[in-house]
């Protein structure tokens, strides 16, 4: 599940590498990809073959949250999902490294990679600053972001196996930390009949939005036309 959310997340930023509204951003996104990447990587390892996990599976099997599977669409929304989810990520895995119940391949993982996700939200929140208390186009941008992209937050602290954690009291700790950020950018938290009377789920379930079947094809394309091959 952990695994899957940083390899689809990673693969939704990568192609804003070259389509990044600076030169900066093109870098400061590669990186943030490749450093779930990583932690995709090693979390793949643990259970099987990174390769065959990542290029081989199919739609139903993944486990991602819907909520990285989201399309980039408008910059702002883009940056509405990278706050949400690294939010979300930092507080899980701050949780992880400070419990016993804990696997310990995960707690190493989780000491690592909580200093990679302090850094994810530290850039979601200065964009998220930039854009919600800048202009009034940036602001309504940002909050449209914020507004589409919250129906996809339901599912972040779902219970994750074999991880002992009071997956409530995450969650009350993620709006906390959302509502101090977005309180500064002068954006409300999303609510009304849009945002509270439905939410989304099904992702820890394998069931996934319509954008997620293009994501799978076009990251699976090469090595499932080339099986075998070597570089």
């Amino acid at each position: 599940m952990l695994g899957d959310d940083a390899l689809i997340l990673s693969h939704r930023l990568a192609e804003w590498t070259g389509h990044a509204p600076a030169l900066e951003e093109d870098v400061a996104l590669a990186n943030i990809s490749l450093d779930l990447l990583g932690q995709a990587r090693t979390l793949f390892s643990l259970v099987g073959d990174e390769d065959e996990l990542a290029y081989l599976r199919g739609e139903r099997d993944f486990r991602n949250v819907q909520l990285v599977e989201q399309p980039n669409g408008d910059f702002a929304h883009t940056i509405a999902r990278q706050l949400y989810f690294s939010l979300a990520q930092e507080i899980r895995y701050t949780a992880v490294v400070g419990t016993d119940g804990c696997p310990t391949p995960i707690r190493e993982l989780a000491a690592k990679a909580v200093k990679e996700t302090a850094y994810h939200r530290d850039h979601a929140t200065e964009w998220t600053l930039r854009l919600g208390d800048g202009t009034d186009e940036s602001h309504a941008r940002m909050r449209r972001g914020l507004e589409v992209m919250w129906r996809h937050t339901g599912e972040l602290f779902a219970a994750v196996p074999g991880l002992p954690l009071d997956d409530a009291a995450l969650r009350e700790n993620w709006l906390t930390a959302l509502e101090a950020v977005l309180g500064e950018a002068t954006l409300p938290l999303p609510q009304g009949p849009d945002a509270d009377a439905w939410t989304a789920g099904g992702g820890r379930e394998g069931i996934h939005t319509e954008p997620f079947g293009f994501l799978l094809a076009e990251m699976q394309h090469l090595h499932r036309s080339h099986p075998g091959a070597t570089w």
